[in-house]
C-alpha cells in the first residue's frame, strides 16, 4: 500500500517531522514500512518557462520555434512539434542534462537543421498522465524560472506500507486511519471532515432492492448535472503519488474518496440502471465483461449488482464494460456498499481479479462506512463542480447493525500484562488518543470501541493493552531478568508416541512424512460421499470450497496421490495429525478430537504372474506389524472389516484391534477402484494403493507386550512345510490357527509363503503353502512327533472343511 505524505497531511498536522521519522515510528507503533521514495523527483529539475514567442520553422511545417524564458539571462531557443504550443503560455521545460523518466537525458540538438536547447514537456512525457495531445501549459500565476515541483507544489513523498501488517485493521486502508494513528503516536488532532450527508432533493429515491445476504448495506445518491472533464490538478497529483492513473473526474474522485477513507464505491451511468438497482447472487454459470474489457465465466453464488435482470457490476470487484460512465450525460448514480468478505474474496481469488476494492471488502469493512464516504463524494463534488444537483433522496437499504461496543479495561490489567508502571491517566490518554473514548471513575474503565475497530481489531481486553503498549513503544519497557525455578519438563506420552511412530515411518519404511491443511475441499468429499456427514466448519475459510474441517486425516492424503504418482512410482507417504468429529453432545460445543496417522502406499499395478504377495496391502500390513513390534504393543487381531468406509475395497479391508477397543487400532484397505478413478488414478497413473489408518489414541492405551529373557533353544527345530487344500471362503488367519492348535505350543515359527489355485484344484478351491518350525525346550523331537502333529492338524482340518495335501 502506498501512502502520500502530503495527502497525509490533509488530516493531521505533520510540520516539523521529516518522512524518515514518520516511517520509522510507523514502524514501531502501527505497521511495517517497506520503503520510502519521493514523489516525482525529476520535476525538481524541470523549470517553469513562459513562450515570449512561437515562429513558423522555417523548413518543417508541423515545427514551431519557440523562444522561451526560464529564468536565466537569455531566453533558450526550442524546437516544438506540439500543434498547441503559443506565445504567452507557462510550459514545462525540460533545460540542456536534464534526465526524465526512462533515462531519456535532454541534449542540445539540430532539429531540421535549426539549433534546439531543451525540451517543452508534455503530461506524458513527464510521467504525470496519459495526456499527449499537446504541451502542459501551466497555470499563468506559475512564477517562470522555478521548479515545476515547487511552483504546483508537487514536492512529496511516498511510504509504502506491508499489506499484510494491515490485515486485520480495516481502517487503515484509507489515508485518513494512517493519519489517525500518527495524531495517537503525535498527540495531534485530527483536522476536522464534513461526512455529513448532503442535502438532497425531494424527488423519490432510487430503486434498490438486495436478495442475498451478502450484501449488508447498499446506498445510492442520484447526481445530477454533472460535467465530463479532469479531476481538479491536486487531485491528480495525489492519486499519481500512491500509483493510481487519473482518468476522468468521476473516476478519480471514486478512486480518492476510496484512497481517502478506505470505503470502495463506484459510478454508473443513470442511463444504464433503468431497472433499478438489484443485488443478488448468480443463479446459474453465465458470462460478464468487466470494465478492463475481460470476459468472465461467472458461477452460481457470485455476487452481482443488476439492473433489473442485467449484470451491470460485480460487487465488490469491478463495474461492467456496458454501465461504465461515458462522456455523453449528466446523470449519474452513486453506489456505496457493504459486501461480505469472503463472498468478495472467494469470487476475486477463483477469477484471478485482484482490485483495490476486492482488497478493502475482505477486510470486513465498517457498516457505516458508506453513509461517509457518499457524504464525502457529494462535498468534494460540489466543491469541484458547484452546479451539481443532488434532486432525490438517498437510497439507502439493508438488514446492518453498528459494531460499535464496550470493552472493560483496567488500569492494573494493563500493568501487568506490559510489565510497565503506567499511571492510569498515561494509560486513559492514550485510549483516548487512539479514538477510544474511556468512561469516567479511577482505575477501571468501559472503553467505547468505534465501528471502524470493531468489525475484525479490537474485541478482547488484551487487545486494547497491546494498544496502549504499542503507543507507548515496546522499546521503552524497561528490562527485567526471569526468575523462575528449573524443573524437568512433564513427560508427554503423546508427543513421544508420535516421534517413536515418525522415525520408525520415515525410517525402516522408507516413508516420507507430509503436513497438510486441516481443511478438507467439498470436491474431496463429494467423491467419498461424505458431504451429507456433519463436519466442523469455520466462518472464514481459507479458500472457497474449504470451510469444512477434516472428521478423518486419511482422505487428506487422497488429495495427494495423483500428483504424488507423477513424482514417484513408489509412493509412500504419511501424516501424523487431528481430526475432529462434531459433538452435538458436548455442553460447550467442542467436537471430539481425535489422534490419527494416516498411511498411503501407492506402486504400479502388479503384472498377472506376479507373486501372491507382490501386494501393497500385504506389505503395508507387513509394515504395520514392524511398527506394533517397535512400540512393544500385544499383538492385535486382524479380522475383516465389515464397516469399511467409502474410501476402501470392500473386499480387501482389514481391522486389527485389541480387544473390542472403538474405534480399531488400525484400518487397512486397499483404496475403492471408483474413488481411485475418481482421485485421477487412471490410464498411466493407474496404481495400486493401500492405505491405513491408525488410532494413536487406542495406542496409547493398548496393553504392552511382555517382555522375557529368552534363551537360546537347547533342542533342535524340526523344518516342516504343509499345504492345505481350502474353500476360496477359508482365511489364511482361520489355518494359521488350526496350524498353531495341532502344534500343542510347539509351533515357533510360520509363515505363508505360496498361494496356488487352479483347475486341477477344482472350482473355488485354493492351495495355501506354509513354512513352519517345530520345537521343544525339553527334548529333542523325532519323527513320530511331527507324524503327530501331521495327523492331528489333518483331523483339524477335514472338521473345518479343508484338507492336508498328502501330495
Amino acid at each position: 500500500m502506498l501512502v502520500s505524505i502530503k495527502w497525509l497531511g490533509r488530516h493531521v498536522d505533520l510540520e516539523g517531522l521529516s518522512p524518515e521519522q514518520i516511517c520509522e515510528d510507523l514502524t514501531l507503533s502501527t505497521c511495517e514500512v517497506e520503503g520510502l521514495e519521493p514523489f516525482a523527483p525529476h520535476m525538481a529539475s524541470v523549470r517553469v518557462g513562459e513562450v515570449l514567442s512561437r515562429e513558423r520553422h522555417p523548413d518543417a511545417d508541423k515545427l514551431s520555434l519557440c523562444r522561451v524564458a526560464v529564468g536565466d539571462a537569455e531566453p533558450l531557443q526550442i524546437v516544438c512539434g506540439a500543434p498547441n504550443v503559443d506565445a504567452g503560455q507557462k510550459v514545462a521545460v525540460a533545460v540542456v542534462g536534464t534526465v526524465l523518466p526512462g533515462n531519456f537525458k535532454i541534449k542540445k540538438s539540430k532539429i531540421r537543421g535549426v539549433e534546439s536547447r531543451g525540451m517543452i514537456c508534455s503530461v506524458r512525457e513527464l510521467e504525470l498522465g496519459d495526456e499527449h495531445d499537446g504541451i502542459w501549459v501551466l497555470p499563468p500565476d506559475s512564477q517562470v524560472g522555478s521548479s515545476v515541483a515547487e511552483a504546483l507544489e508537487l514536492e512529496d513523498w511516498v511510504i509504502e506500507i506491508d499489506n499484510k501488517s494491515l490485515t486485520h485493521r480495516p481502517d487503515l486502508w484509507g489515508v485518513r486511519g494512517i493519519a489517525a494513528e500518527l495524531g495517537a503516536i503525535y498527540d495531534r488532532p485530527l483536522k476536522p471532515l464534513d461526512l455529513s450527508l448532503p442535502e438532497v432533493g425531494s424527488d423519490a429515491a432510487f430503486d434498490v432492492r438486495i436478495e442475498t445476504p451478502a450484501c449488508s448495506r447498499y446506498m445510492g445518491l442520484v447526481l445530477d448535472n454533472v460535467a465530463a472533464g479532469p479531476s481538479p490538478i491536486w487531485m491528480r497529483h495525489l492519486l499519481l503519488a500512491v500509483g493510481q492513473r487519473p482518468i476522468d473526474g468521476l473516476v478519480d474522485l471514486s478512486n480518492f474518496v476510496m484512497l481517502d477513507l478506505g470505503q470502495p464505491n463506484h459510478v454508473f451511468d443513470l442511463a444504464e440502471v433503468p431497472g433499478g438497482v438489484v443485488v443478488r447472487e448468480a443463479s446459474e454459470p453465465c458470462s460478464f465483461t468487466t470494465l478492463d474489457g475481460e470476459e468472465r465465466a461467472l458461477q452460481s453464488g457470485d455476487l452481482l449488482v443488476c439492473s433489473a435482470e442485467q449484470p451491470v457490476a460485480l460487487a465488490g470487484i469491478m463495474g461492467g464494460l456496458d454501465s461504465r460512465v461515458g462522456e455523453t450525460g449528466s446523470r449519474r448514480l452513486l453506489e456505496v456498499a457493504t459486501f461480505h468478505p469472503a463472498t468478495v474474496r472467494r469470487t476475486s481469488s477463483r477469477l484471478g481479479l485482484r482490485t483495490d476494492s476486492s482488497a478493502r471488502f475482505e477486510k470486513h469493512l465498517d457498516p457505516t462506512l458508506p453513509a461517509k464516504a457518499l457524504a464525502h463524494f457529494a462535498h468534494l463534488l460540489g466543491e469541484w463542480q458547484p452546479d451539481v444537483s443532488l434532486p432525490a433522496a438517498i437510497s439507502d437499504c439493508g438488514d446492518w447493525t453498528d459494531p460499535a461496543m464496550e470493552i472493560e479495561l483496567s488500569g492494573d490489567h494493563v500493568r501487568r500484562a506490559l510489565g510497565v508502571d503506567l499511571a492510569d491517566g498515561e494509560i486513559r490518554s492514550i485510549l483516548e488518543r487512539l479514538g477510544l473514548a474511556c468512561s469516567s471513575g479511577t482505575g477501571t474503565w468501559n472503553v467505547a470501541i468505534p465501528s471502524a475497530r470493531a468489525t475484525k481489531d479490537l474485541t478482547l481486553s488484551q487487545d486494547l493493552v497491546e494498544e496502549v503498549g504499542r503507543i507507548h513503544r515496546y522499546g521503552n519497557v524497561p528490562e527485567a531478568s526471569l526468575v523462575a525455578d528449573v524443573v524437568p519438563p512433564p513427560s508427554d506420552a503423546r508427543r513421544n508416541l508420535v516421534r517413536r511412530v515418525q522415525d520408525r515411518l520415515a525410517g525402516a519404511g522408507q516413508m516420507h512424512e507430509v503436513m497438510s491443511y486441516s481443511f478438507q475441499s467439498d470436491d474431496l468429499l463429494e467423491t467419498l460421499g461424505w458431504t451429507a456427514k456433519p463436519h466442523v466448519e469455520v466462518v472464514n475459510p481459507v479458500a472457497a470450497g474449504m470451510s469444512r474441517v477434516r472428521r478423518a486425516v486419511l482422505p487428506s492424503l487422497l488429495g495427494l496421490l495423483a500428483e504424488g504418482r507423477r513424482q514417484s512410482n513408489d509412493l509412500r507417504i504419511f501424516e501424523v495429525g487431528k481430526a475432529y468429529v462434531p459433538n452435538p453432545d458436548a455442553v460447550d460445543g467442542q467436537p471430539i478430537e481425535r489422534h490419527e496417522v494416516a498411511l498411503a502406499w501407492a506402486m504400479p499395478c502388479a503384472s498377472p504372474d506376479a507373486a501372491f504377495d507382490d501386494s501393497r496391502l500385504l506389505h503395508l500390513r507387513g509394515m504395520l506389524q514392524d511398527l506394533f513390534v517397535h512400540l512393544e504393543l500385544e499383538a492385535p487381531i486382524w479380522t475383516l472389516d465389515e464397516q469399511a468406509p467409502s474410501w476402501a475395497h470392500p473386499a480387501r479391508a482389514l481391522v486389527a484391534r485389541v480387544g473390542d477397543s472403538e474405534p480399531p487400532l488400525v484400518r487397512l484397505a486397499e483404496l475403492h477402484p471408483e474413488v481411485a478413478v475418481a482421485l485421477g488414478l487412471e490410464g498411466e497413473l493407474a496404481c495400486d494403493v493401500a492405505l491405513a489408518e491408525i488410532s494413536l489414541d487406542q495406542v496409547l492405551g493398548a496393553p504392552q507386550a511382555a517382555s522375557a529373557y529368552r534363551p537360546i533353544p537347547r533342542f533342535p527345530g524340526v523344518k516342516l512345510d504343509v499345504a492345505v487344500l481350502a474353500s476360496e471362503e477359508t482365511l489364511a488367519g482361520d489355518v494359521q490357527a488350526l496350524i498353531e492348535k495341532a502344534g500343542k505350543g510347539l509351533v515357533r515359527d510360520l509363515e505363508l509363503f505360496d498361494l496356488y489355485r487352479g483347475e486341477n484344484l477344482g472350482q473355488g478351491r485354493k492351495s495355501l503353502a506354509y513354512h513352519l518350525q517345530l520345537q521343544s525346550d525339553k527334548r529333542t523331537l523325532s519323527d513320530k512327533d511331527c507324524a503327530k502333529f501331521l495327523d492331528r492338524l489333518e483331523r483339524g482340518l477335514r472338521e473345518s472343511g479343508a484338507e492336508l495335501r498328502r501330495s
